[in-house]
């Protein structure tokens, strides 16, 4: 039987799968600013990857805490961020597998937009993250979870146009459900970071 980590380091599991957030968020902008539906099989796949990645990290430290008794915060807390780090993974693999399924053919500008925005949240949400284990001390953090709040405004404003584009403009109904149904997917990306950063400042607030 494998020797267990006694010092498991939570702060590092966050930033671990903060940074498969990060990865999955760089390879959607690729997927969506350089769309080839015919690659897109394989891009499933490889979206995949990081997320089942993501996914072995959120059951290893949840396999930690299970057998810990002294824990650096909150043992709830923990689990809300490990639950809520995931979520952001799993929302871009949704997008990506949505529009597999639904068969897209051509990305409009302004999905190229929220990609972009994602993969600033996501930038954002890591540097955060690097400094989350020394909140006490850190001069910017609360900073870097602001603009997190920032951008996801900024993703609304671009998920409200796009539709608006599609229903003024597409003539295709299938089309526009197939868009008005990936923005959705799209934006709740932005929404899955925002609550990462919200997560974030509670704990920061209940351990000040």
């Amino acid at each position: 039987m494998a020797k267990r980590d006694k010092n498991f380091n939570y702060f590092s599991s966050f930033e671990r799968m903060g940074n498969f957030s990060y990865q999955a968020a760089e390879m959607l902008q690729e997927i969506l600013e350089n769309y080839d539906s015919e690659q897109l099989p394989q891009k499933v796949k490889e979206m995949h990857v990081i997320e089942h990645a993501a996914d072995i990290e959120h059951h290893d430290m949840l396999e930690h805490l299970s057998r810990e008794f002294i824990t650096p915060i909150e043992r709830e807390d923990i689990i809300h961020m490990g639950q809520e780090l995931d979520e952001v993974t799993d929302c871009m693999e949704d997008v990506v597998l949505r529009m597999y399924m639904y068969n897209i053919q051509e990305v409009p500008d302004k999905a190229q937009q929220m990609a972009a925005i994602i993969t600033k949240c996501c930038t954002c949400l890591n540097a955060a993250l690097k400094e989350f284990a020394n909140f006490k001390k850190s001069t910017s953090i609360k900073d870097r979870l602001i603009e997190i709040n920032r951008l996801e405004e900024d993703g609304d404003e671009i998920y409200i146009e796009g539709n608006r584009e599609l229903y003024v403009s597409c003539t295709d109904p299938m089309t526009i459900y197939a868009w008005s149904a990936t923005y959705t997917r799209l934006e709740k990306c932005c929404d899955a970071c925002e609550h990462v950063a919200d997560t974030m400042e509670m704990i920061i607030m209940k351990n000040s």
